[in-house]
């Protein structure tokens, strides 16, 4: 017995990888969908944006002088 996958964006059964090039999405439909998702930002972390940590080092300008 095999367990029938649903589709992430709609929902609809999803047919094993070996017939269904959209896999594991039910169409390419869903597919882009998905990504337009991912491009638009709607599956993104909530809160502030991490630097990518290439902070370079300290000039002497940006010290403050008293």
């Amino acid at each position: 017995m095999t367990a029938t996958r649903r589709c992430p964006t709609c929902g609809k059964p999803s047919a094993p990888r070996s017939t269904n090039p959209a896999a594991p999405f039910c169409s390419a439909r869903c597919r882009l969908l998905d990504l337009g998702k991912w491009l638009g930002g709607d599956y993104r972390i909530p809160g502030e944006r991490a630097g990518d940590g290439a902070a370079g080092p300290s000039s002497p300008d940006d010290e403050e002088t008293s």
